[in-house]
């Protein structure tokens, strides 16, 4: 099948030729017979680099309306943006700014927007919504994620209610049941394991590879340094061989410190020289992350991870798709992120630390470290290796290399999760009663994929918000978590996580649970798109501070920095004390007691952070703070961005309170 003979204009069909693109892969020509020019429902679940985007623009070409484009990350929503302008006569907008300012982008012909900003755009009320043609759901895999897969499959769920005959285009990497997921969508399936670059992954032992295609390479005998990671002598070998053949490389690593560590003893190996890229490097941030970095690019390698800048990350991945770097050792994030295929992909460390002990990395997503290998046009081949260091290569060969990824299974039955979209459902007005939630619900990929009802968790969800003033249950009753139904007083919030009989053995649901309606302060919170138990600590603290005969930028900084929605920052023991001692010094200005917090370390991590950005504020430079608090500059960056969110947020919550909310925006104002 050529280009030339679909359904579109003369313009878009030379634009594509002038790219090169003149006849479809496959997988491509599969979706175009399943209809997805003409309208219809298809769920695409294809390897890396089978022409994934290209199908997605031929649905959004055709829809004959407005196409949303729903990424996952902010980074890929750029890259989207920029690919999607090059189409000829299209507008394209793009939508991943603060959460909490709804943006009118009913005037483009794209929308390119994450998950989260969509979300958000429904809660609000926005327009353009209902006027969509075309939805395309990139990474539709991530259904499966405990932090993203709630959200998306509620969005999916409302935006089905919001433009009911939107056709629905799910782009997914290759799991194990897609055709759930297509089932759920009323969609056709098109799956495929074709690639348009061969690639052959194996596992690297004793100076070999053995590859899955029956073939071997040999690779010089190396030395493993003192203190070097186990592996790290096979995985320079295994990049060198690589650059010498002409190609790039990619080498992931389990930490941020390994991905640096590695990056500098390949710097070492005069792969080549990039020493202009290292000039744009310093010039865009003279932190020791940012030297470290730009020593590493003049001998053309770099090391990526979100300890560095958005602009230093930014830097690294296009000078990589120019080819002026040969090699980027990165942790796996890489690899579900940004597009940066390489000839070869290292994957030297399989597991990962994550707080309870090292534990394996989930197929999928050594599969998808593994899918970066193999350039369309550039590269011959593509190759992936495995290095087993002091694992048993056979054991590695059937965990990853023969085996299938997991399948992807809905996360919405995690309390936190849905407690926020039980609000939303409320706040927005798609239901006005618990049998009107557990009819959105429904419609769920949790509710296709398992006969475990949600009633009991809903219940006690709905029990959460009632308790923190954000709904109001107008005299119903509500099943207990064993089906019965007894008179809830709202004062069980409790724990985080669902009883063993609150997902799975509750079959109630006779009765409506009465009229539920969100409270001004339930609707400012979801408009807001904070947590509602972020919600109810700002409450908390809006309160206290009531009460408080000082109240600094601290104070404002303390309330929001101590709530679910602001990423943690590691306290070292080192550090300890010292915090201990600024919080004792500073407990006239903190709205949480010393001996009150039943988190006690997880506050005190709360009150570093909350210091950190008020000394931000004050206008002590980016390097002095990363290296006093050992935090990376994109850490850094990501809690002042976060920080100006929960600010604002925490000032319309006290507005809805009639309290006094100027410490929040004077505080945000200095961080802006």
């Amino acid at each position: 099948m050529r280009v030339s003979d679909l359904p579109l204009s003369a313009d878009v069909v030379a634009h594509y030729e002038a790219g090169g693109i003149t006849d479809l892969y496959p997988p491509q020509a599969a979706a175009v017979d399943a209809g997805v020019t003409r309208g219809q429902n298809v769920v695409v679940a294809v390897p890396t680099a089978s022409g994934k985007t290209f199908i997605a623009e031929l649905a959004m070409l055709t829809a004959g309306g407005p196409a949303l484009y729903i990424v996952p990350l902010r980074a890929l929503a750029r890259e989207k943006y920029e690919t999607f302008s090059e189409l000829p006569g299209v507008e394209v907008g793009i939508s991943t700014g603060d959460l909490d300012s709804p943006e009118e982008l009913g005037a483009y012909d794209i929308v390119v927007a994450t998950s989260e900003k969509v979300d958000s755009a429904i809660r609000s009320g926005a327009s353009w919504v209902d006027n969509l043609a075309c939805v395309v759901v990139d990474e539709v895999h991530l259904l499966g994620s405990e932090g993203r897969g709630p959200t998306l499959e509620v969005t999916m769920a409302t935006l089905g209610r919001r433009a009911p005959d939107v056709q629905v285009v799910a782009l997914s990497a290759t799991v194990k049941n897609p055709d759930a997921i297509a089932d759920w969508l009323d969609a056709d399936l098109v799956r495929s394991r074709w690639r348009p670059v061969d690639l052959r992954t194996g596992v690297c032992a004793d100076g070999r590879v053995a590859f899955d295609d029956g073939t071997t390479l040999d690779i010089d005998s190396v030395d493993e340094e003192a203190n070097a990671t186990v592996g790290t002598g096979a995985t320079v070998e295994l990049v060198r061989g690589a650059v010498d053949d002409g190609g790039q490389c990619l080498a992931f690593v389990n930490s941020r410190r390994e991905a640096e560590a590695l990056a500098s003893r390949l710097a070492d190996e005069d792969l080549g020289d990039a020493t202009a890229v290292a000039s744009e490097v310093r010039e865009e941030g003279r932190t020791d992350t940012g030297r470290r970095l730009a020593d590493c690019v003049e001998g053309s390698v770099a090391f990526h991870h979100a300890g560095l800048r958005s602009e230093h990350r930014a830097l690294v991945e296009n000078a990589f798709r120019a080819r002026e770097l040969k090699c980027i050792c990165a942790t796996p994030t890489l690899a579900a992120g940004v597009n940066v295929p390489a000839r070869r992909v290292v994957v030297r460390d399989q597991q990962r630390y994550t707080g309870s002990g090292m534990e394996w990395l989930p197929v999928l997503e050594v599969h998808q470290m593994c899918g970066r290998a193999g350039r369309p046009h550039l590269d011959p081949y593509g190759e992936a290796v495995l290095v087993a260091g002091n694992a048993d290569p056979d054991d590695l060969e059937t965990r990853y290399v023969g085996a299938d990824p997991e399948a992807v299974e809905s996360q919405l039955a995690d309390r936190e999760a849905l407690r926020t979209h039980v609000l939303a459902i409320v706040a927005s007005g798609f239901a006005e009663s618990r049998a009107g939630v557990l009819d959105v619900l429904d419609a769920t990929f949790y509710a296709h994929q398992t006969e475990k009802s949600l009633a009991g968790l809903v219940d006690d969800v709905i029990a959460d918000l009632v308790d923190w003033e954000m709904l109001v249950d107008r005299g119903g009753t509500v099943a207990d978590g064993n089906g019965d139904e007894d008179e809830r007083d709202g004062n069980d919030a409790g724990g985080e996580t669902a009883r063993p009989g609150d997902a799975g053995n509750d079959d109630s649901d006779d009765g409506d649970g009465g009229e539920l309606t969100a409270t001004d302060l339930g609707t400012a919170v979801s408009r807001q798109y904070v947590a509602p138990r972020t919600g109810a600590r700002i409450v908390s603290g809006v309160r206290t501070m009531e009460t408080m005969e000082t109240v600094t930028g601290l104070t404002a900084l303390e309330v929001v920095c101590d709530t679910p929605d602001m990423h943690g920052t590691y306290l070292g023991n080192r550090e300890r004390a010292a915090m201990y001692q600024y919080a004792r010094s500073h407990a006239d200005e903190l709205t949480t007691s010393m001996g009150e917090s039943g988190e006690f370390e997880r506050w005190l991590e709360s009150v570093k952070t909350a210091r950190i950005l008020l000394e931000w504020a004050e206008g002590v430079p980016t390097e002095d703070l990363v290296d006093r608090y050992r935090v990376g500059p994109g850490d850094l960056e990501s809690r002042v961005e976060r920080a100006e969110w929960l600010l604002g947020a925490a000032a319309a919550v006290a507005e809805t309170l009639d309290a006094d909310g100027s410490a929040f925006r004077e505080i945000r104002d200095r961080l802006g």
